[in-house]
């Protein structure tokens, strides 16, 4: 079965384009020229395996229906967007999305970008549906596990005190990092490195993501510290 790819985009040349891209590709392309549009497209059944988004339309921002999608739905979101500033793609990580590309985009990048996602996402469709509840035989190599904290790698799936704690997919790859290399400092310089991999523009990006996860997972206990004039480092404590 081909992959589904939803365009959101107020500008017609730009949704044209995309689909000559994708068509010719083997993908299946459906589109939207609003974010009501696309919420009712997908209440109404429409289930695509990604979503490219645009930020500036009108009415509906791209932010706020990312931010809609994801109470309903999870599937990867792309910003397609001229919006190149560190603030813009700051935000667009924090609400939700996946990845973020600039316009103009090179073609082949975006491609790229769009496979690593099926790709990623498909994995952990699989794995859930092979394991719908909590893994209770995994190997120790695929579960990392700490006081308080399990990290199951092959399912992108985080536990609390053994409650289920919803990650971004970008979240869920930061804190497995650190958490591989427990007891070391990583300066931001070298955790945007090893995370991302290729510029977005700003470090304030990992400070984003880190007090994110911060949020989301230190009720109790504090799993990753700031080491003042370094960077971070993960302290859980390993069973």
């Amino acid at each position: 079965m081909k992959d589904h790819i939803l365009i959101v985009d107020d500008n017609l040349e730009i949704i044209e384009l995309l689909e000559d891209i994708l068509e010719n590709e083997g993908f299946t392309v459906s589109s939207a020229e609003s974010g009501e549009d696309a919420l009712s497209l997908l209440s109404q059944g429409e289930r695509p395996n990604l979503i490219l988004l645009d930020i500036m339309m009108p009415n509906m921002s791209g932010y706020e229906l990312c931010s809609q999608i994801r109470r309903e739905w999870d599937l990867p979101i792309l910003f397609l967007s001229a919006k190149g500033k560190a603030v813009d793609k700051v935000v667009g990580f924090e609400i939700g999305a996946d990845d973020y590309i600039t316009k103009p985009f090179d073609t082949e990048e975006l491609l790229a970008r769009i496979r690593a996602h099926l790709r990623r996402y498909e994995r952990i469709r699989k794995h859930t549906e092979e394991q719908p509840e909590k893994e209770t035989a995994s190997s120790p190599i695929t579960v990392l596990k700490f006081k308080d904290l399990e990290i199951h790698k092959e399912t992108y799936s985080v536990y609390v005190c053994n409650q289920k704690i919803e990650l971004s997919t970008k979240e869920f790859q930061l804190l497995t990092f650190l958490a591989e290399n427990a007891g070391i400092v990583f300066t931001r310089e070298q955790i945007y490195d090893r995370v991302w991999g290729y510029g977005y523009g700003s470090l304030n990006t990992v400070t984003v993501h880190i007090k994110n996860l911060r949020e989301k997972l230190e009720t109790e206990r504090q799993f990753i510290k700031t080491q003042w004039g370094t960077g971070y480092v993960f302290i859980g404590e390993k069973l």
